[in-house]
């Protein structure tokens, strides 16, 4: 006995009842790779953010266990971006040129 507009999320019946979650796509970049710096949030601590790389997760994935290893830092890929840890938006220019990727350094 389910309605269109219900909100139920537990019946006595069948248990908690779970909708499929929309699985969001990530946008199609103009195939330029961005590199900005960013401290907001943070609590003064700054990290590299490194969006418009038209890839999957895994590749992404791979890219930045790489990037770490060569900045000698950490970072992460959160939802289709990478984020490296510090100010090293020149070495990580660098290192992305020589993969072949157009790069432009955003911001300030």
């Amino acid at each position: 006995m389910r309605d269109d507009n219900s909100r139920l999320v537990y019946s006595t019946e069948t248990g908690r009842i779970d909708e499929p979650k929309a699985v969001a796509k990530r946008p199609v970049g103009d195939g330029i790779v961005r590199i900005q710096r960013q401290v907001s949030g943070r609590k003064g601590k700054g990290v590299c953010i490194i969006a418009g790389i038209n890839a999957d997760d895994d590749e992404l994935a791979k890219l930045a266990a790489e990037l770490k290893k060569k900045c000698g830092c950490g970072g992460a890929v959160k939802e289709g971006v990478i984020e490296i840890q510090g100010d090293k938006r020149e070495l990580l220019k660098s290192l992305l040129e020589a993969k072949g990727m157009k790069v432009k350094l955003a911001g300030g």
